[in-house]
């Protein structure tokens, strides 16, 4: 199959759900989904010792002419002096070349409950803004496809909808429970009011409540059990993450291999309908920067003539304030990408 066979095909399927009334929309996914924790869950707002800046960029399916090309910035800060985190960040998620472009800005908070000595467990809320923008010209009809010769008519194909512009308020919640080093486990729940994001005046395009439960644990290779590892040890960190959309469902289950500065990762993520890809993951962290590479290998029926993903994250970590002015916290040690 051509690249623009293939293309022509991803712009008809989501001509095809923009044209169904009562369609449900769902959300970006990102391979490096630690490396991108407000987004994973609300409780991991302000869980690291000082501020945090990342960047994320993720091209899927770069083969098919931008079919899915999603970028956010973040930031998150903890606040010690009342047990607390606050975040924000802003996304960007462009399918078909642009013909739909959502952008969305959200606000977090989150509370950390000391439940013992080494036991925390955070709580996080989340409140979103989305903007989604239609742009009909983009769009491939099958009406305007030739099919003796393949060539597009561009006069003609089907009228736009009432609206190309909508907007809707969202909400979120999570939790995430830690061991200083050990282990860690989480629970989140997006779109909390399941807003309307229909281009129709008597559509119903909901965003369905999605669920994610992720965990794991921290092995310290070098000497041992679980834990306590120094600056030298190797660190084996099996993980596994569970996503749930109205009807998709989705596991990925994997490790990261840490020697600092180093970081390996490889991880297998399956929708239950189909396989969908192995992800192989290398990232390096440098005093306080951290920037990591994935790529996804497509095993699903789309196939690698799709050209897989490649996405990319960056990451900074800073005080605002002085070592001896700030009350210590106990930052989740769940893996950076």
């Amino acid at each position: 199959m051509s690249t623009k066979n293939c293309f022509v095909i991803i712009t008809l399927l989501i001509t095809a759900m923009l044209t169904f009334q009562d369609v449900q929309a769902q959300d970006p996914e990102f391979s490096q989904y630690y490396a991108n924790p407000l987004y994973l869950n609300p409780g991991y707002a302000g869980s690291t010792e000082c501020g945090r800046l990342g960047l994320n960029y993720r091209n899927q399916y770069p083969s098919l002419s931008n079919a899915y090309v999603t970028y956010n910035v973040s930031y998150d800060q903890n606040m010690p002096g009342i047990n607390s985190g606050f975040g924000f960040l802003v996304m960007n998620d462009a399918q078909g070349d642009g013909g739909l472009i959502r952008t969305s800005a959200a606000v977090y908070y989150s509370y950390n409950l000391q439940v013992s000595n080494f036991m925390n467990l955070r709580f996080g809320v989340k409140g979103a803004y989305y903007q989604e923008k239609l742009n009909w010209n983009k769009f491939i009809f099958a009406s305007q496809i030739e099919t003796t010769t393949g060539n597009i008519d561009p006069n003609s194909g089907e009228p736009p909808p009432p609206k190309d512009n909508i907007t809707a308020i969202d909400f979120a919640a999570g939790a995430v429970l830690s061991h200083t080093d050990k282990f860690f486990v989480g629970l989140a729940v997006d779109h909390l009011t399941q807003p309307s994001l229909s281009f129709y005046d008597n559509g119903d395009s909901k965003l369905p409540m999605k669920i994610t439960v992720n965990g794991g644990i921290m092995v310290n290779a070098t000497s041992g059990g679980l834990g306590n590892a120094g600056s030298g040890d190797i660190l084996v960190q099996p993980n596994i993450l569970y996503m749930q959309q109205e009807n998709f469902h989705q596991l990925s289950a994997g490790l990261y291999i840490n020697k600092y500065p180093f970081v390996l990762g490889s991880w297998f993520r399956h929708n239950f309908e189909n396989p969908d890809a192995v992800v192989a993951l290398f990232g390096i962290t440098y005093n306080n920067i951290r920037i990591g590479y994935s790529y996804d290998f497509t095993v699903s029926q789309i196939g690698g003539k799709a050209g897989g993903a490649h996405e990319i994250s960056f990451a900074w970590d800073f005080c605002l304030y002085k070592e001896s002015s700030r009350r210590h916290i106990r930052a989740i040690k769940s893996p950076s990408f």
